[in-house]
């Protein structure tokens, strides 16, 4: 089966949602995404967006936080940029229908505040703010004629110009490019061509290569991979972000505590009961989260208990239950009363600040090929994000890149569709081999998780090297050999970012922001205040 299109979307959270809707004043798109429509990152971002809104506030104090959260790396110009834009995004959010909190039930917007920000900033929906995001942005996308939502549709690769001059199907170019994608049908188990002028990949995050995470099951990196495989340029995949504060609970497979808790009072006490953040940092529980995360680990490893505590019984229990509804019905599903107890926490595996290359557009080294939210390095994060600005890169990125690749589909748009080859099946897999993935999705997120987790050394990281060689050979033999399904697709992603995650924090012989090096402790800003880029 094949079908062609103006525009190829690959995922249905806020930067591909977004995108979406401006590329369709100028042509079909088409949006694939692995499972449900709202089955994204974004549909369970609880905290909020990062925007400067109020009297006290001013861009400066914006982007100096988010400079200083980065630790050297964030690129200026790119900050500058998103922090500027960031009241018009809000604004056009409104303008969509998406109900932010507000004061009093007035016209001002209630103003959150996160670790890490000198002042309140953070746009919020009470603690679902992803969830009302995503539901405005599904509403207006179903509502476009021009736009086609393909769920359970899985991309497996990119369909590069260069693969087509091998095979002989089209005459020789200078530059690569790209023309779409194959992607699984996951329902009929049948492999779908799709072809497009315009490539764009917003597939989320890489959260699940990790033992613990806050990111729902989607999260295998399947856009870093499949943009590696292609030839785009990654960068700094060693800065993975864990977020200080996942529910700690044997039934709670991966559910968040925001961060607004610590940013509306909330203190982190150990078992004993005693504060402890004031003896890592001077901002005591809003610091910035890898000195949170890290504090915590180190922490649990002297006491050897299993988690810490994040207690705000100290509010008034009308002010919790309004300012955090979700959260507290989710933890009294636990039988935790997040009135008169602390919640019991860990930091878990939450964001990449790390991904696939662009430009200030969006755009990677590939023609026709965008990468924009969790999969893109953009040069705003820098070695660790700031809290609350990863839905404002998203919507300012997929803005961008929405107008730049206009320029694209006009130049393409009389250049007629190549004929890919056919997706070559492969023989029927068995249950035996179905064991054989589990066990591997297991053992890497296990080693990911012990060896390349909050703190490294260069023997734990030569380690996970050794073994995720080892890991990829196996996948490789019997890839080729059986008919793709998703559970191997995603093992095939996962394997191939752990080896990314672990090239990258062997490469930078440092210690700076999520990464952490015992064996390198110190930041060293004559050798190492760049990016770790690595391509094929």
């Amino acid at each position: 089966m094949e079908i062609k299109t103006d525009y190829l979307v690959i995922g249905t959270g806020i930067a591909g949602l977004s995108f979406a809707l401006e590329a369709a004043k100028t042509g079909k798109v088409a949006i694939v995404t692995k499972k449900a429509k709202m089955d994204t990152s974004t549909n369970y971002a609880q905290g909020g967006i990062a925007s400067v809104l109020s009297l006290d506030d001013s861009f400066d104090l914006h982007i100096e936080d988010t400079l200083k959260s980065g630790d050297g790396l964030c690129n200026r110009q790119i900050v500058e940029m998103v922090v500027k834009t960031g009241p018009e995004m809000i604004r056009e959010l409104i303008s969509m229908g998406v109900n932010f909190s507000h004061i009093n039930n007035s016209d001002n917007l209630e103003l959150g505040m996160e670790g890490g920000h000198s002042r309140r900033r953070i746009v919020h929906t009470k603690d679902k703010t992803g969830n009302e995001v995503e539901r405005a942005l599904i509403e207006r996308v179903e509502e476009n004629k021009n736009i086609t939502i393909y769920e359970d549709y899985m991309a497996i690769d990119l369909i590069m110009i260069s693969k087509l001059v091998r095979r002989g199907i089209v005459k020789s170019e200078s530059n690569e490019s790209c023309w779409g994608a194959y992607v699984l049908d996951v329902r009929k188990e049948e492999v779908v061509t799709f072809q497009a002028r315009v490539t764009v990949l917003a597939a989320g995050g890489v959260g699940k290569i990790y033992l613990y995470t806050s990111n729902p099951d989607i999260a295998s990196g399947d856009g870093i991979a499949m943009g590696y495989r292609a030839g785009v340029k990654v960068s700094n995949m060693e800065f993975m972000q864990f977020h200080p504060t996942c529910l700690f609970h044997p039934l709670a497979k991966n559910f968040l505590i925001s961060e607004a808790v610590r940013g509306e009072g909330g203190i982190l006490l150990n078992k004993k009961g005693e504060r402890f953040m004031e003896r890592y940092h001077p901002l005591k529980d809003l610091a910035f989260r890898d000195i949170v995360a890290r504090s915590i680990d180190m922490e649990l490893k002297k006491s050897g208990d299993e988690c810490v505590y994040l207690d705000i019984t100290h509010k008034p229990e009308d002010f919790i239950r309004e300012r955090f509804p979700y959260i507290y019905e989710n933890c009294l599903k636990y039988q935790i009363d997040i009135t008169k107890e602390p919640i019991p926490v860990v930091p878990a595996a939450h964001y990449m600040c790390g991904g696939l290359v662009t430009d200030q557009n969006g755009m990677t080294n590939i023609s026709n090929l965008y990468a924009i939210g969790e999969v893109a390095c953009t040069g705003l994060h820098g070695a660790n994000r700031l809290a609350s600005n990863s839905l404002l890169e998203a919507l300012v990125f997929a803005r961008k890149a929405a107008i730049r690749s206009k320029h694209d589909l006009e130049k393409n748009r009389d250049i007629p569709f190549s004929k890919a080859p056919l997706w070559e099946k492969g023989v029927a897999i068995d249950s035996e081999e179905m064991v054989v993935v589990t066990h591997n999705w297991d053992e890497i997120r296990r080693l990911m998780w012990n060896y390349v987790g909050i703190v490294r050394t260069n023997r734990r990281l030569a380690r996970a090297r050794a073994r995720i060689e080892n890991i990829q050979s196996e996948i490789k033999e019997y890839y080729w050999n059986f008919t793709v399904t998703r559970d191997l697709l995603e093992l095939r992603n996962i394997a191939l970012i752990g080896e990314l995650i672990i090239t990258c924090a062997i490469l930078r012989k440092e210690s700076r922001g999520l990464h952490y090096n015992l064996d390198c402790p110190e930041k060293d800003d004559e050798n190492w205040q760049r990016d770790t880029v690595i391509w094929i």
